[in-house]
């Protein structure tokens, strides 16, 4: 049967109310696309060449459906344009882009019509819509909203939250939580973003913000901003860290997120899933904040390595696997809450460490030197970490080693510069053999055993080293699965310092010619300046003196105060001198 367009107008204009409304967009929308279904099947009826319009009248419902011809120089398309001698003909003051509109008589939609009509008002309607949820959730990022389960698709869970779906996929659900259709869920929008199906909204329970958005709700300390979150670490439905801090003095932050007998991180647990969560105190200082976030195991000792964000965490023996948890879970999640790396040590690993350290340091001064163990062990207890400590430092420090004199300590820095000569040698060979070329060498900042790693690496030339990067000579960090993997560097053993790395590429590329002395980058170097006083000052910095103090300790040597001030510099120093031995004396009785 078929349907007429003048049927019923105002019929039409509460349909495009009602659709808007249920969808919650714009009536003019959906006009919009009616007249956009009239328009093609206008076309099909018509002629799909023709530039057809269709307006409709958003109050009365009236239909105009109108041709459209425009007056143009040059005719290219007869259906759309016109030449401006047939339309001075049509109308005489007509000139170049007047536009001729042409009334069109109602067409009647037959079935095809009529199901074409419906999916072009269907898909423009959807459109809006789609485009109306974009621009309701997408300042909403970083919220927690409310829905209920739609359907599970392959792990993936619908959510619906009344104006729209969003979606929680199974990376992002906490594992071994099972979700129902019709369960009623909290959840945490981490994305918005438009899609090729239309805006997607990317819904998570598994994301560390949303237990901090979960405190925000169930403590009104943080909500306020008195108390902050300022990391947070999780194992998804097994167990969480967060760290918080108080910008208030008088408020505990570990106190307040606890509650009055846990009642207030008992209900983020139960929104959770059971999930155990340990409150950790943030502190600035790294060692402490580490220490804190491995509890509860206790530690004895930290070495921190600042370049490499690396820490070293020594414990009890009975502490180790508290410290390292179930599966590792307490010290990762450590790592991940304080952007450290920690490598955990027991007290008789440490000791045995550096007994093995002490060891090869002894065992190498013994071959270096051509000495006993007994002296190369009093060298290395000495602090003496290499053979070239012991050939460019001063010959007393060696000297004043107990059991060692002159002689010893000369000949011991004797036999540590000719090893070191024997050892340049053999290395300039190795880069010779290598193909290191000898302009490497002339590089600022490169010596001898690096141009040996340069051609274990196959770096020869000064523009393979100029094409380097700082991150090539000291190795990086990559974070794989969640963690945080070192990749080894061509320098790796040398302990390059990145200002040093990148000075020594840079130098490289001026020896190649990329770059001008001018472009080094220039390093400041702090200036110690000396203060000057005018006499004035230096005046009114004696009178500032406290000069009961001085009178009482000259009073404890015994010493005329007033007798030394008149008698000058010289003589306050002979009797200061005279004092501190009679006290030196009384000491001895």
């Amino acid at each position: 049967m078929a349907i007429g367009v003048s049927a019923n107008k105002l019929e039409l204009l509460q349909i495009a109310r009602a659709v808007a409304a249920e969808k919650m967009i714009d009536e003019a929308i959906v006009l919009e696309a009616i007249e956009e279904a009239i328009q093609k099947a206008a076309r099909s009826r018509y002629g799909a060449e023709l530039d057809i319009h269709c307006a409709i009248h958003p109050k009365t419902g009236e239909m105009r459906l109108t041709r459209r011809t425009t007056v143009v120089e040059e005719v290219e398309n007869d259906a759309h344009e016109l030449s401006l001698d047939e339309a001075k003909k049509i109308q005489a003051d007509a000139e170049i882009g007047t536009v001729f509109e042409e009334e069109l008589p109602p067409i009647e939609f037959g079935r095809v019509a009529s199901q074409t009509a419906k999916q072009v008002i269907t898909q423009k309607v959807r459109e809006a819509e789609r485009a109306r949820q974009y621009e309701e959730y997408k300042d909403r990022v970083g919220e927690i909203v409310n829905g209920i389960v739609k359907r599970v698709e392959y792990g993936n869970i619908i959510i619906d939250l009344g104006k729209a779906e969003a979606i929680i996929r199974r990376n992002d659900s906490i594992p071994r939580e099972s979700l129902q259709n019709g369960d009623r869920v909290r959840a945490y929008i981490y994305d918005v973003r438009t899609e090729v199906r239309g805006p997607q909204i990317f819904l998570s329970r598994a994301h560390p913000d949303f237990m901090a958005a979960l405190f925000a709700q169930e403590v009104p300390e943080v909500y306020e901003g008195i108390i902050e979150i300022p990391r947070v670490a999780r194992d998804p439905g097994s167990r969480a860290k967060i760290a918080v801090i108080s910008n208030d003095s008088s408020i505990d932050p570990v106190g307040a997120c606890v509650g009055m007998r846990g009642s207030r991180v008992q209900a983020v647990v139960n929104e959770l899933a059971g999930e155990k969560i340990d409150i950790i105190p943030f502190n600035p200082d790294p060692a402490t904040f580490i220490v804190n976030a491995l509890q509860p195991a206790e530690v004895a000792k930290v070495v921190l390595d600042e370049e490499d964000q690396r820490i070293e965490v020594v414990v009890p023996d009975d502490q180790l696997s508290l410290a390292i948890g179930r599966r590792g879970q307490n010290v990762r999640l450590a790592s991940q809450l304080t952007g450290w790396s920690i490598d955990i040590l027991t007290e008789v690993e440490e000791s045995e460490r550096r007994q093995k350290e002490f060891s090869e340091r002894t065992a190498t001064f013994m071959e270096a030197l051509d000495v006993d163990e007994v002296i190369a062990q009093l060298l290395a207890t000495e602090g003496f970490a290499d053979v070239q400590d012991i050939a460019y430092v001063d010959l007393d420090e060696i000297a004043v080693i107990e059991g060692f004199d002159d002689d010893t300590a000369t000949e011991i820095q004797t036999r540590a510069r000719e090893f070191l000569d024997r050892q340049a040698s053999e290395q300039d060979a190795k880069r010779k053999e290598a193909g290191v070329e000898d302009a490497v060498l002339e590089i600022e900042g490169v010596t001898l055993p690096m141009a040996v790693r340069f051609g274990e690496n196959e770096i020869l030339t000064v523009d393979d080293v100029a094409g380097l990067t700082p991150d090539d000579l000291r190795g990086w960090y990559e974070t794989r699965d969640g963690e945080r993997i070192r990749e080894p560097g061509i320098l790796d053993g040398f302990e390059i310092v990145p200002q040093d790395a990148e000075m020594l590429i840079m130098r490289a590329r001026v020896a190649a010619g990329w770059i001008s002395e001018e472009d080094l980058p220039q390093v400041e170097e702090p200036e110690a300046e000396a203060e000057e006083f005018s006499e004035e000052e230096a005046e009114a910095a004696v009178d500032e003196l406290d000069l009961a103090a001085l009178e009482a300790e000259a009073e404890r040597l015994g010493v005329d105060l007033s007798t030394l001030l008149e008698e000058g510099p010289d003589m306050t120093n002979e009797a200061g001198e005279e004092a501190f031995a009679g006290e030196e004396d009384d000491k001895e009785k």
